[in-house]
């Protein structure tokens, strides 16, 4: 199942008591009230509503509660695919405001008329398994909150939250984790990537791996968070300003967190501190690694069925002359019955590593801007590529007398694409551009910045073109008025 993202609609204090009380002074407010709603849902791309009334409601006005609640939710299934309503462990039905931090007959005819109900975090170890008994068949759609602050949470939170997390799982109910930006607002140490890494590990080791990928061709990650210190194109830096954009997320590897001090672990990253090939994010593998030793790292574990088209497979890497960094792959094939491994390497040196891991792809390759991108072509007709790895390891011609020898290298992307068809970027004609809430806002020194919403799209979507990324140049905008110079700096919302 593909993530979901929630918006939030809350109400809190005298203030939301006086909203609440507008909003459900009639069945058809209510009822107009969720319509609105699954609107904005609709019109902003989001997935449902999480329903958080924090304040007493008149206990006459309960009903129209009820009616709000439900009509959203039938609206949201029916105006948005996948639509979730989540109720919150808040008011009670009748009317008060107190948390039950697991389900009971005061919150539960909520929690009948939507998607599912994130309880309050100061639930009791024995509440789980309480709710899971009387949700019944709906047992999953019961989320036992966990403060990431760990403030009343069960476990403590912050780096124990597991603790919380393995009696959720044993006990077969839902978790909901609130606040994992804990990790970056309270810094945890030695840095953010390596808290950040960390801390989710703890997600894996509790419930496993629940990531999902695309199951057909391309397959593409830059390892972009969504942030970076830098922006590269190709390898080339365009700028080093920081940048924050969630719509730039690609693809995340599930990396496995090795923690520790000792020089024989290999400490793999996502890092927006280092070179970037293409965005502002990488893998970085740093450590110490012997000279005939070599070392794995699981990327991703994607099932990409494969057909009897060529397949291209590419990646980019910047590392030093000590250390090689090669390209793994395991395909199974259930016709067949029958599973294969292919290494790509970047040196014909690395083809040692034939009689381990059967054919080597010796890839092409080509340098820019410090990077060196690697590309083999490959043919296997029913097979599905289950696992995509690291390999890291050492040339063959090491002449140092230091046994174990410091090891770096930088992964900038991984891309995987059918050789099929290949599609010419349509030309300009072929898009339409719109430019949509135009407006000027004064600035300082009588200055003006524009602000608009740009939208392009293909005159004939029939045409199918699917592309990986797009790239949008501006300029600062001079022109000439009465003798004067005028500078009209850009602000671009980009859809």
């Amino acid at each position: 199942m593909a993530s979901r993202v929630l918006g939030t609609f809350i109400t809190e204090w005298d203030e939301g008591k006086a909203t609440c009380k507008e909003l459900l002074a009639t069945k058809e407010s209510a009822q107009m009230y969720a319509e609105r709603l699954a609107e904005l849902a609709a019109a902003l791309g989001f997935d449902g509503w999480l329903i958080n009334i924090e304040n007493v409601i008149d206990e006459v006005q309960i009903p129209n509660l009820m009616v709000f609640v439900s009509h959203l939710t039938k609206v949201m299934h029916s105006s948005v695919p996948g639509g979730l309503v989540i109720w919150y462990d808040s008011v009670t039905v009748d009317g008060q405001l107190a948390w039950q931090d697991q389900l009971t007959e005061k919150n539960k005819p909520f929690f009948d008329i939507c998607d599912g109900i994130f309880m309050n975090y100061t639930w009791k170890e024995n509440y789980p398994k309480a709710s899971a008994d009387i949700a019944g068949d709906r047992k999953h759609d019961v989320y036992m909150g966990i403060d990431v602050f760990g403030r009343g949470t069960y476990g403590g939170g912050q780096w124990t939250a597991n603790v919380a997390l393995d009696l959720l799982k044993s006990s077969n109910v839902s978790a909901a984790i609130f606040a994992p930006g804990w990790v970056y607002e309270t810094e945890q140490p030695p840095d953010f990537y390596t808290a950040q890494n960390k801390w989710w590990s703890l997600i894996e080791k509790s419930w496993g791996i629940v990531q999902t990928y695309p199951q057909v061709l391309p397959f593409y990650s830059d390892f972009n968070q969504g942030l970076g210190s830098h922006i590269s194109l190709g390898g080339r830096k365009l700028s080093e300003a920081p940048w924050y954009n969630i719509s730039c997320q690609s693809l995340q590897p599930l990396l496995e967190f090795n923690e520790g001090k000792n020089s024989d672990i290999m400490q793999v990253t996502v890092d927006g501190g280092e070179a970037s090939y293409n965005g502002g994010g990488n893998v970085s593998f740093r450590g110490k690694l012997k000279r005939n030793a070599h070392f794995t790292a699981r990327l991703f574990k994607p099932q990409l069925q494969l057909s009897a088209s060529p397949i291209s497979i590419s990646f980019s890497l910047k590392s030093d002359k000590r250390s090689e960094l090669s390209i793994l792959l395991h395909f199974s094939s259930p016709s067949h019955d029958e599973t294969k491994s292919f290494l790509m390497v970047p040196n014909e040196s690395n083809n040692r590593f034939g009689d381990m891991f059967l054919p080597c792809l010796l890839t092409s390759k080509q340098t820019t801007s410090g990077w060196t991108v690697h590309e083999t072509n490959l043919v296997l007709d029913g097979h599905t590529l289950t696992e995509i790895s690291a390999f890291c390891s050492r040339p063959d011609d090491l002449t140092e007398e230091t046994n174990t020898l410091e090891y770096f290298a930088l992964l900038g992307h991984i891309s995987i694409k059918s050789q099929q068809k290949t599609k010419l970027f349509p030309l300009a004609s072929s898009w339409v551009i719109e430019a949509h809430h135009v407006k000027f806002v004064p600035g300082g020194s009588g200055s003006k910045t524009l602000s608009c919403k740009l939208e392009w799209r293909l005159k004939h979507p029939e045409e199918d073109s699917v592309f990986t990324k797009y790239n949008m140049w501006f300029k600062h905008v001079v022109r000439m008025v009465h003798g004067r110079s005028w500078m009209l700096p850009l602000t671009l919302w980009l859809k």
